[in-house]
C-alpha cells in the first residue's frame, strides 16, 4: 500500500513561489515508494524547475531541479518568509481569545472550548501550550470535557505543532471526519493598503452589531442560528469592534468583525465575518473594508494582522493577497465520529 501523503497540500504555484516539493524517486513501486523533499524558489512551469534555497543566507550550490509531473506528489506553496514554531503558536493564541467560547479551560496546555456547537473556532481542543508538540494528546480529558458539555470531540490541528493530534487522527482515521484545510494568513500593519472612503458610503466600527449587521452574517455561505450570532458579540479577552459600510441613506452593505487580543507580548488585529450585500458586489467594497479596518486594527495598537480563508476560497484569497496578506500557516479541524 502507497504511504499516506501529507496533510497540508497546495496547487498550482507561481514562478517566484517559495514551496516544499515531495518528489517520488525514479524506480518507485507501489509498495515501495521512496520521497525526498525539495524547499526551493520556483523558476519554471510546464515541467516544473525549482532552484532550492540558501541555507543561513549561503546559496545553495544545488542545480536547479527540473522535476516530471509523474514524480510530483505534493506541492505546498511556503510563506516568502520563515515561519518558527512559536509563530504559528502566537497567532492561533491569539485567534484563540477572539473566539473563546462560552466555556473554556486548560488542560496540560490544550484550550477546551465550547460554545454552540456550530463554528470549530469555539468548539475544539486546540494544542496552544509551548510544549504540546512533543507530548502525548490528553484525549481521555478532551473526551470528558465534550462529552460534558454534550459537544462532539473536535480537535484543532495547525501545521507542526498540531502533530500529536495528527497522529491520533492517523491511528484511526475511519472515526474522525476532517474538515477542510484552512490558510492562515498574516501581514504587518507598517504597511496598510490605501483606504479611501468609496463614494457614497459611510465607514463606523462600532463596540457591538445591532440587528443589521447580524443578519447579513453568514458562516461558509450560511445562515447562523441566534445563538451562534450571540457567541460572535460575547466579551473576549481583548478589544471587538464590528465595521460596517452603509449608504447614505443608512443600509449596511458590507460588514467585518474585528478584535485585537495579544499573543507572545505581540497585538494581533484579527479580521474575520467579510460579507458585501449581493447587490454591492464588484465593486471593491470589501477591498475598501479592509484596508480601513487595517487602519483601525493600527490604531487600536495592533501591529500585526491576520484571518482565514478555506483554501479553496480562491476569491477570497485574491482579495487578501491583495490587502497585502501572505500564507502563514495552515490547520484543519478533525470532528470524533460519535
Amino acid at each position: 500500500m502507497t504511504p499516506s501523503l501529507p496533510r497540508f497540500r497546495s496547487q498550482n504555484p507561481k514562478v517566484g513561489d517559495r514551496i516544499v516539493l515531495r518528489r517520488r524517486l525514479p524506480g518507485a513501486t507501489a509498495t515501495e515508494v521512496h520521497w525526498t523533499d525539495v524547499i526551493g524558489h520556483v523558476v519554471g512551469l510546464n515541467p516544473l524547475v525549482v532552484r532550492p534555497q540558501s541555507i543561513g543566507g549561503i546559496p545553495s550550490q544545488a542545480a536547479e531541479i527540473e522535476v516530471p509531473a509523474e514524480q510530483i506528489e505534493v506541492i505546498k506553496i511556503l510563506s516568502p518568509r520563515t515561519i518558527r514554531n512559536s509563530d504559528i503558536r502566537a497567532v492561533e493564541v491569539a485567534t484563540a481569545k477572539a473566539f473563546p467560547g462560552l466555556v473554556h479551560e486548560w488542560s496540560d496546555g490544550w484550550l477546551l472550548r465550547a460554545g454552540d456547537g456550530i463554528t470549530e473556532r469555539s468548539n475544539s481542543a486546540s494544542p496552544l501550550g509551548p510544549s504540546v508538540g512533543f507530548e502525548p494528546v490528553p484525549m481521555d480529558k478532551i473526551t470528558r470535557f465534550y462529552r460534558e458539555h454534550d459537544l462532539p470531540i473536535r480537535l484543532h490541528i495547525p501545521e507542526r505543532i498540531g502533530r500529536p493530534a495528527q497522529k491520533v487522527v492517523d491511528v484511526a482515521p475511519a472515526e474522525w471526519i476532517m474538515g477542510p484545510e484552512i490558510v492562515v494568513m498574516t501581514k504587518s500593519l507598517e504597511d496598510i493598503p490605501a483606504n479611501e472612503l468609496p463614494e457614497g458610503m459611510e465607514f463606523s466600527v462600532d463596540a457591538q452589531p445591532d440587528a443589521d449587521w447580524l443578519n447579513m452574517y453568514h458562516f461558509r455561505g450560511q445562515a447562523l442560528p441566534p445563538e451562534a450570532l450571540e457567541l460572535l458579540r460575547t466579551q473576549i479577552e481583548g478589544q471587538m469592534g464590528f465595521g460596517r459600510f452603509t449608504t447614505k441613506a443608512g443600509e449596511t452593505v458590507a460588514i467585518t468583525r474585528a478584535t485585537i487580543t495579544a499573543a507572545e507580548e505581540r497585538e494581533f488585529l484579527g479580521y474575520s465575518a467579510v460579507e458585501v450585500a449581493p447587490a454591492f458586489r464588484r465593486r471593491g467594497l470589501g477591498t475598501a473594508l479592509g484596508a480601513l479596518i487595517q487602519q483601525w486594527g493600527a490604531e487600536m495598537g495592533a501591529q500585526e494582522a491576520y484571518l482565514q480563508v478555506v483554501a479553496h476560497n480562491e476569491a477570497g484569497l485574491g482579495l487578501y493577497h491583495k490587502l497585502g496578506f501572505a500564507e502563514h500557516h495552515r490547520h484543519r479541524y478533525a470532528e470524533h465520529r460519535r
